[in-house]
């Protein structure tokens, strides 16, 4: 508790954005301290993907407490919470629960100090070093809101506390467990996510495209194992997944659309067990990321095509290639994605709604707009002016997403996240 206050005191020394306040900002600011106390709490608390038990509980009780509907169990721990407030549309509003198992680095008064073992029985740290706290956080504030001025719009609210983003399992177990069926279907759906190297105080936003396909290929190229000293006698599988990983960089340089993005990775190898025997196998394993669909089926298709190839020229056997599809990529509807930001610009100012760079990283809430949902996810800038210049200065990369040394300042992106998410949801939901 005592580095609880010591986290809001800290932050509240600094005090809120200058500028005229409306009423929803008004009320924002007095809400931070308390918002500020939640955010340490659930940062000292992190879960790990498919556990998130006691945060699934806080979050529900919460949401009970203000007069939700609030079903728990939803695809594992997930949480749908609904507040209907007469006729208009059904908006849907996002958070993510599940923590990393990385043991924390950041040298702060509330830093996670939970230990676990995960899924494979191993000792690990867990910190929320992906800010999934910040949403959470963000999203109870904007629901605190919504539910005392319920005269400032009219619809349905429907907000869903997602399990297993960080493994892309949530939002598909969410969507199998009738999500869209058992509860109203959204007529929109709106998440954030913090940005790792964008000050706080500031949002990016980017229509179409945003985020990748992530698929894994798995490729087991066959040897026929044999004597070092005598290769003749051997199929060297080492020297076929060498050639491979040469080969399968003329997917992208050669064979796809150079203004449709793809990336193949080969990110693990592994073949023999001592310097003077071939070995009888190779494996390989690799991450492809693209965006559209047509790009992901040309590149997963030639990955095993090249390998097949590979082998028939070493005379091998067929090698082995499973292939994994994963989450996919994420579209943000345009003609939301522009209404949003007319929305985010009166709300926060021209100057603080900047053009997200596209990414190659993965996010499940694409799954929603897969399933016929128009979406838009934007970014939260994380990272206080000042420390961002410093580090800047210094010549200092600011800690990504994932990594045991970052850490949200909390005060500006709290504040920007909730004006963010309260005016959307307000803009979707008129009041009659």
């Amino acid at each position: 508790m005592r580095t609880l206050l010591l986290l809001i005191a800290i932050c509240l020394l600094s005090g809120p954005a200058p500028g005229e306040a409306g009423p929803v900002e008004r009320w924002v600011d007095e809400y931070l301290p308390e918002a500020i106390s939640l955010y340490g709490e659930l940062h000292q608390t992190p879960e790990l993907s498919l556990h998130e038990e006691r945060t699934a509980a806080r979050l529900a009780a919460i949401w009970r407490s203000l007069g939700f509907e609030v079903t728990t169990g939803v695809g594992g721990h997930g949480v749908v919470a609904l507040l209907p407030n007469g006729d208009g549309p059904t908006v849907m509003l996002r958070c993510d629960m599940d923590a990393l198992p990385v043991t924390e680095r950041t040298g702060l008064p509330y830093a996670s100090t939970v230990t676990t073992t995960d899924d494979a029985g191993r000792p690990t740290g867990v910190m929320h070093a992906c800010g999934h706290d910040i949403h959470m956080t963000t999203m109870v504030g904007t629901t605190r809101f919504l539910a005392g001025h319920r005269d400032l719009w009219s619809g349905t609210l429907m907000v869903i506390a997602q399990p297993a983003e960080e493994t892309g399992a949530g939002a598909r177990a969410m969507l199998a467990d009738g999500l869209f069926e058992r509860f109203p279907r959204p007529d929109a759906a709106f998440a954030l996510h913090v940005m790792a190297r964008r000050a706080a105080g500031t949002i990016g936003l980017r229509a179409g495209f945003g985020r990748a396909n992530v698929d894994s290929v798995d490729i087991t190229m066959i040897g026929r194992g044999g004597h070092g000293s005598a290769p003749h006698t051997a199929i060297d599988p080492v020297l076929l997944a060498s050639e491979l990983v040469v080969s399968l960089q003329t997917i992208v340089s050669r064979e796809i659309d150079p203004l449709d993005p793809v990336v193949v990775t080969v990110g693990s190898i592994h073949g023999g067990t001592k310097h003077n025997i071939i070995s009888d196998e190779c494996h390989l394993e690799l991450t492809v990321r693209s965006y559209s669909d047509a790009a992901r089926d040309h590149a997963l298709e030639a990955i095993g095509r090249k390998a097949r190839a590979v082998a028939a020229g070493g005379r091998a056997p067929e090698p082995k290639v499973v292939v994994t599809r994963g989450t996919p990529s994420l579209f943000n509807d345009e003609p939301l994605t522009g209404r949003v930001r007319k929305v985010l610009t009166a709300a926060l100012g021209p100057e603080n709604v900047v053009e997200s760079p596209r990414s190659m990283g993965g996010e499940d809430f694409s799954r929603y707009g897969r399933a016929g949902i128009p979406i838009v996810m934007f970014g939260l800038g994380s990272i206080a002016p000042r420390r961002l210049e410093i580090l800047t200065e210094g010549g200092v990369e600011p800690p990504s997403l994932h990594s045991a040394e970052y850490y949200p300042d909390p005060l500006d992106t709290l504040r920007t996240g909730m004006i963010a998410m309260i005016s959307i949801a307000v803009d979707q939901m008129p009041a009659d």
